[in-house]
Formats: structure tokens, sequence, C-alpha cells
């Protein structure tokens, strides 16, 4: 796969999470981010991270909606996503896994 997307709360990984349930315009991703993992994104912080998936192809523009241009993943994004997803799952139960075995942890 080419460049790692980083990690789960990556402005990146996070746009394409949420093109993945549909095509939307910049204001319903943001939208949908807050409400599906609490993570409150700006429009700097948005568009920019949009800029680079467009750029990479591994999102497209799709026809403006009155003044709304939604955007959709395409299938290079849908491949990206699914790989770093499979890599933050495999880091998650080894997580998991080793602290269940460790016993109760104390801060």
């Amino acid at each position: 796969m080419s460049e790692d997307l980083g990690r789960w709360s990556d402005p990146s990984m996070l746009v394409l999470a949420s093109l993945a349930g549909g095509p939307k315009h910049g204001y319903a991703i943001t939208q949908d981010i807050a409400a599906q993992v609490g993570v409150q994104m700006g429009p700097g912080t948005l568009y920019g991270a949009i800029t680079r998936l467009e750029e990479r192809g591994l999102i497209e523009a799709l026809p403006a909606e009155q003044r709304r241009r939604p955007y959709r993943i395409t299938a290079a994004g849908a491949g990206e996503l699914a790989h770093a997803a499979r890599k933050m799952r495999a880091v998650a139960e080894l997580g998991l896994t080793r602290l269940a075995g460790a016993g109760p942890v104390t801060a």
C-alpha cells in the first residue's frame, strides 16, 4: 500500500471513514465525524485533508449541489481505509489481549 494514513484520529482517516458511509459535503462530513467519534474538526483541517485526499485520488468531488460540493470515496480510498482499519484493529486486539492478561492496571 502507499503511504500510511496515520493514527485513528488523523483527519484524512476520519474523512475517509465518513465518506465510506456515502457521499457528503464538507459540513456533513464534520457533523458525521463529531457524532460518530466525538472529534470536532475545523474547516481548515477538514479542507486540508480533503485537498490531500483528492490529490492522492482517494476521494473525488461530485457536481455541486447548490452551493455545496459533495465528495465520495474512490476505490483506491476504500482500499487505503480498509488497510489502515485492519492495522488499527490488529493493534487494538493486541493491546486488549495483553491488558486482559496483565491483571488490574494502576496509574
